[in-house]
């Protein structure tokens, strides 16, 4: 892999008493993106990898969205990328994920078993070999059942049924975003979930766990025990673990800076944050 590779352009809380699961989540999410935020992002220092643990989303980060989950792929160069990653960062390297683990072991194929990763927003965590992973939520079969009824009479939904969630995604009809938030919460309402907004999608899942919280856990490792924590995700669903980095005085990087963000500094997009990574490789070296 010779040079450097150029940087492209530029816990969830326990639903309270009064209110609803899904409607607790709500305002948790509100009241996430309401606290005062920076005004302007910068573009992330230069950094090598000794004294740094990395935390990185997958989905939007790692590998572009794309307007079927199943359509993404994780390209060589990407699998170049995360080898290089391990031998350089050890074992303070995590991809933190929604999707399950099982389907991150897919995509990425045996580096999955050297480094850690966090999957289901948090909810399963593999370290050093060893997973956790708490029962299937009661009711998700039952909601699963109701959004698949519910998209299959609008062409161009899609349902996307995780270990320990499921989601709609309304990426091929947009039009349909706040009708299809509706049909999610309500759903989530009748079987006790939590919902968790995302880009063009929305997932009911069980409570107790989130990006921020897996971030925590993993910082608790012997092998993690003061690392600075660098955490970089482009979605809602990383908003928790980029404000653990911000409280720990990490860096925090959100992917294309288009949203209010506890991160600090933006890269453009997927190219720009292998650009970046690369760059901590040789930086590394």
């Amino acid at each position: 892999m010779g040079g450097c590779r150029v940087i492209g352009s530029g816990s969830i809380a326990d639903p309270a008493d009064a209110l609803h699961p899904a409607e607790s989540d709500r305002e948790e999410t509100d009241a996430m993106l309401a606290r005062p935020q920076q005004p302007d992002f910068l573009p992330p220092p230069r950094i090598a990898a000794p004294g740094h643990a990395l935390f990185i989303d997958f989905d939007g980060t790692l590998v572009p969205l794309m307007d079927r989950p199943d359509q993404v792929r994780a390209d060589a160069e990407l699998i170049d990328l995360l080898q290089a990653l391990r031998v350089r960062c050890g074992p303070r390297l995590a991809i933190v994920s929604g999707r399950s683990i099982a389907q991150i072991d897919r995509m990425i194929g045996p580096i999955a078993q050297e480094i850690a990763l966090a999957g289901s927003h948090g909810a399963e965590l593999r370290y050093n070999g060893v997973s956790t992973s708490p029962p299937r939520p009661s009711g998700l079969a039952e909601a699963s059942a109701e959004l698949e009824s519910y998209a299959v009479e609008h062409p161009g939904l899609l349902v996307e049924t995780k270990s320990l969630g499921v989601a709609l995604h309304y990426r091929m009809v947009p039009a349909r975003a706040a009708e299809a938030a509706g049909i999610v919460r309500a759903i989530a309402s009748r079987h006790g979930l939590l919902v968790q907004p995302g880009k063009m999608m929305m997932e009911m899942h069980g409570p107790g766990s989130d990006k921020g919280s897996a971030v925590a856990a993993l910082l608790e490792r012997p092998a993690l025990a003061g690392a600075v924590p660098v955490v970089i995700g482009d979605d809602l669903t990383d908003e928790p673990a980029l404000a653990v980095a911000r409280a720990m005085g990490g860096i925090g990087i959100v992917v294309g800076g288009d949203r209010p963000s506890a991160a600090r500094y933006t890269l453009a997009d997927v190219g720009a944050v292998r650009g970046w990574l690369w760059q901590l490789v040789e930086m590394t070296a």
